[in-house]
């Protein structure tokens, strides 16, 4: 016999078995449908024979001071991510559970997701000329682990080894099996160029314009104050079906202005294009008048089913004021949001009821079998109100008058070990209840006065700071203030990402979501269940129960949500017929040329950008 040749036989043997059952696509799906292919051509909603030209003017608020969005330090500019990077893959506004090619061109999936591998399309190139490589894809990682946000620490957790296989091919392997989720996170990986880095310090902020694989590049900038965006000639990916009749146009350029309020009275004499109005006492008062009569500025409504998450004052229960679950739920009763909604809100708005309001997702009901079983390990260490009652946010008739839940509120107060003498409520050392409320719109603001005025009646007092996105940003990461008014945002598809939300690893992490400090065996049970759910019937169970501890555990006064987007822009744009299904796509529109010369004919835009 010859064992050398019955050896490497067997070697060969063995290789092709560690890959023989995997899965070779071109698109990697969280949606167990079914239902999807290779996406063939362009995306429905675009348009692959769009003109390219023009200007699109866009505002951001606050300030910036870097390049460099990957990193702890320095706030980046906008556009910074989206514009100068390509990711392995990319979503849809369609779907967002499926991805599809875009530096990477293929991808090898192990049957139990224990691995997978990208295989770059040969096409990629960094916008100097040099080909995208495998050693880019594992410096960018690497690179992210050691010296970037420690989100990513938190989102590659289970990234247990990554590896070149090949000059355009690198192998993720995990230390989880069976969650498909792992393919899709790591598919959404920036890639940075390596040999652009090599002789910088990655991890200090900066506004040198880095070198990038996307679209544009910064063509100039003012720093704090506007920054400046040039298409790619030639760009590489421009032909890639996710990107036909995308980025059309030349120049998309920023202005930096002190608030939203500012920014919205620029939109108005014509300062930049396209405005998201999130304030509902804006959209019915300020968007009128001639310009918009004329139809020069259009409005739209787009009802979404978007899944809203959570918005709403989160206590930062790390502080031993909001330690004690009763003065978090005392607190809660005394903000009356329909009132608020009634007077402030022109009735625009819905309340948040879940973690993931607006979708199937939230708990309603009590929880059936399925779900008991899968909080019964936990039946000591939660709220019991978890398996009796519907959780319902305080309800009023929008007259103001809650004196009822007042009395409720002093009563879990008084409880806790808070008394109210003389007008000021203190506890059993005399100390007085204060604390600081951190915001950084002053919309906020107007909200917040009649909340604070409640507090008031119950000896509480509440201070306001408002911050600048500079030091506002600076004080959520580190973790210096007592209350604030936030969004968590969700996915129709809950995974990964909540162990940055909700954690106890993440409650300690610096720059994490977890902006309450929430720290809990009986959560971290459950955001792994998420993670390790089999099919779609044992997520919505293990996220309805991970809903109903977080909703009894009181640690966010639930806030609101409008299920429409409000939309204005100057009517200067084309856009395709068919429209997203998950929110409009900005980047699919283009300058129409005739519809910009009537509005320079029009003399509306005379004192803004010149067209």
């Amino acid at each position: 016999m010859n064992y050398s040749r019955t050896l490497i036989a067997f070697l060969l043997l063995f290789s092709m078995w560690g890959t023989a059952f995997a899965r070779e696509t071109h698109f990697l799906s969280l949606d167990r449908t079914g239902r999807h292919s290779r996406l063939s051509d362009h995306l429905p909603y675009t348009d692959p024979e769009a003109p390219k030209g023009g200007t699109l003017y866009l505002s951001a608020t606050g300030s910036f001071d870097s390049f460099n969005a990957y990193i702890p330090r320095g706030i980046p500019a906008a556009g910074s991510t989206l514009l100068l990077t390509a990711t392995l893959t990319a979503s849809s506004r369609d779907n967002p559970f499926v991805q599809h090619p875009y530096v990477a061109e293929s991808f090898e999936v192990a049957p139990d997701n224990g691995w997978v591998i990208f295989h770059l399309d040969p096409r990629a190139r960094f916008n100097d000329g040099h080909p995208v490589t495998a050693d880019d894809v594992v410096f960018t990682f690497r690179t992210l682990m050691a010296a970037g946000s420690p989100r990513y620490k938190q989102y590659y957790k289970s990234v247990e080894q990554i590896e070149k296989t090949g000059p355009r091919s690198v192998k993720f392997l995990f230390s989880e099996q069976n969650n498909r989720e792992l393919p899709v996170i790591v598919s959404q990986l920036p890639v940075l160029p390596k040999h652009w880095w090599k002789d910088r310090d990655f991890s200090k902020p900066g506004l040198e314009p880095p070198l990038g694989c996307g679209p544009y590049g910064i063509k100039k900038f003012r720093a704090g104050y506007s920054v400046e965006y040039e298409r790619v000639k030639n760009w590489w990916g421009q032909s890639l079906p996710i990107n036909r009749g995308r980025y059309n146009f030349d120049v998309i350029h920023y202005d930096y202005y002190r608030d939203r309020t500012v920014a919205g009275e620029a939109f108005r004499s014509g300062e930049f294009d396209y405005m998201v109005e999130n304030t509902a006492k804006n959209w019915v008062n300020d968007y009128k008048g001639p310009a918009f009569d004329q139809g020069l500025i259009k409005r739209l409504e787009l009802r979404h089913f978007r899944n809203s998450g959570m918005s709403g004052f989160f206590f930062n229960t790390r502080r031993s004021l909001f330690a004690d679950p009763r003065v978090r739920r005392a607190l809660a009763l005394v903000f009356d949001f329909e009132w608020t909604n009634s007077a402030l809100f022109f009735g625009q708005y819905k309340r948040c009821d879940s973690y993931f309001s607006n979708s199937k997702l939230a708990a309603t009901g009590l929880p059936g079998p399925k779900e008991l079983d899968a909080l019964e390990p936990w039946k000591n260490e939660v709220p019991p109100e978890v398996f009796t009652t519907t959780f319902i946010p305080p309800k009023g008739n929008g007259s103001g008058h809650i004196r009822k839940r007042m009395h409720t509120a002093l009563r879990l107060l008084n409880q806790a070990g808070w008394s109210l003498k003389d007008g000021v409520l203190r506890n059993r050392d005399g100390q007085p209840f204060t604390f600081e409320l951190l915001l950084r719109s002053g919309s906020l603001e107007r909200v917040a006065l009649p909340y604070r005025q409640n507090l008031k009646r119950l000896g509480i007092r509440m201070d306001i700071a408002m911050a600048d996105t500079s030091r506002y940003i600076r004080r959520i990461r580190s973790r210096d203030y007592d209350m604030i008014y936030a969004t968590v945002r969700q996915s129709d598809h809950p995974g990964n990402e909540q162990r940055n939300y909700w954690t106890s690893r993440a409650a300690r992490t610096q720059g994490s979501q977890n902006w309450a400090g929430v720290s809990s065996p009986a959560v971290d049970a459950l955001v792994n269940r998420i993670i390790a759910s089999a099919d779609h019937e044992e997520l919505m169970t293990n996220t309805h129960a991970l809903d109903r501890i977080l909703l009894w555990s009181d640690y966010v006064i639930p806030g609101w949500y409008t299920p429409v987007d409000r939309l204005a822009y100057w009517d200067k744009f084309g856009m395709p017929e068919t429209k997203p299904k998950n929110g409009v796509d900005l980047f699919s529109w283009w300058v129409d040329t005739d519809k910009e010369q009537r509005i320079m004919n029009s003399g509306f835009r005379s004192g803004g950008k010149e067209q």
